[in-house]
């Protein structure tokens, strides 16, 4: 199968339209019309829009510290400074102190992720003026290097949760296309890579079950270690992707995002399902059926690739059903929406949906 990127593309914005729902806030419906060539002008885009949004509620502003000698008072005394200063007969106080700016971590990674789209060629000339015009109201936020940016301790709180789909957004450009070349300057790749998209994927295959079909449950959920005797504190966590539940029905789908959906076993010249995913996802299922109900099945969901053989098998094991399938990505989304539909009903019965 030959991919469309333009199709690949626009359906990013939809799986990321769930994994951060303010995308369906209606200043971004238009995008959903959008021909996009490059992975670059989707979060161009996104990102031009999103901080224009932002821009009519006013930019988040922190209390920074600043460090000046000043001919008045401000904020504490530097006591050394200040002294310095007298010795050099400098009328001058040197002082410390708290300033509201928008020049903050926040508005800096906006502006830095901003500023390298705009430098890539293959950026489509009308996205890079949006996100120029966007731009002029940033003059006092500075550039920072991206590989400094500590994702991990950003916080999100009242004041600036409107910023956390554009911090993610800007989280996939600086992560997950970002490359450095010889010369020190940045150029980006062609596609996020499997990593980012494993992650997406994952995220929108949630969030579709949660806004679409409340009664099912869905949840990325634990599974508690069915044994009979001994400490089990030493024993890994088990974390589902997706647990759906309905009645006394439940379903655990694993996503997996990978190049190759199958491994070659060299000696035997054949094809086989990635064996430690269905270990794992075996055991997700028997630990989950504690009472052996059979009420219990496994799915592992993999995303269609460009190979010719395409998983989807379905297993009794042990008295639970086991499936493999695959989602193609590559089609029109309301056929991914039918294929994720399809896998609801076909274990659940008839389940009522929620339409958009």
């Amino acid at each position: 199968m030959t991919k469309d990127k333009g199709i690949l593309i626009r359906n990013i914005y939809y799986m990321l339209s769930y994994a951060f729902r303010v995308l369906k806030l209606s200043n971004y419906d238009e995008m959903a019309s959008e021909k996009f060539e490059h992975i670059q002008d989707l979060f161009a885009v996104i990102l031009a829009k999103g901080i224009a949004r932002q821009l009519k509620q006013g930019l988040y502003k922190e209390y920074v510290s600043h460090y000046d000698n000043l001919s008045v008072l401000r904020g504490k005394l530097d006591i050394h400074g200040t002294i310095h200063h007298k010795l050099q007969r400098k009328q001058r106080l040197s002082c410390e102190y708290d300033e509201l700016s928008e020049n903050n971590v926040f508005n800096q990674i906006l502006k830095t992720t901003s500023v390298i789209l705009m430098q890539q060629p293959s950026l489509n000339v009308k996205r890079r003026k949006a996100l120029k015009k966007v731009m002029l109201h940033f003059n006092r936020v500075d550039i920072i290097e991206p590989t400094c940016i500590k994702w991990n301790i950003l916080q999100f709180q009242k004041n600036n949760q409107s910023y956390k789909m554009l911090i993610n957004i800007c989280y996939f450009v600086l992560d997950g296309l970002l490359l450095s070349t010889d010369k020190g300057k940045y150029k980006m790749a062609t596609f996020l890579d499997d990593q980012q998209m494993s992650r997406l994927f994952e995220k929108f295959v949630l969030e579709y079950y949660r806004y679409h079909y409340p009664s099912l449950r869905a949840a990325a959920s634990q599974i508690a270690w069915n044994i009979d005797d001994g400490v089990v504190d030493f024993l890994p966590v088990m974390q589902t992707d997706i647990t759906l539940n309905f009645g006394e029905k439940i379903l655990i789908i694993d996503t997996k995002y990978y190049a190759y959906t199958m491994q070659i076993q060299s000696r035997y010249n054949s094809r086989t399902f990635h064996s430690n995913n269905l270990y794992q996802i075996f055991t997700y299922v028997k630990n989950q059926d504690v009472g052996n109900t059979g009420n219990v099945a496994g799915m592992l969901l993999y995303a269609r690739t460009e190979e010719t053989i395409v998983p989807d098998s379905d297993f009794i094991m042990s008295g639970n059903k086991i499936r493999v399938k695959t989602l193609d990505l590559n089609t029109a989304f309301g056929d991914i929406a039918g294929q994720l539909d399809h896998i609801a009903t076909s274990y659940f019965g008839d389940v009522e949906k929620k339409e958009a």
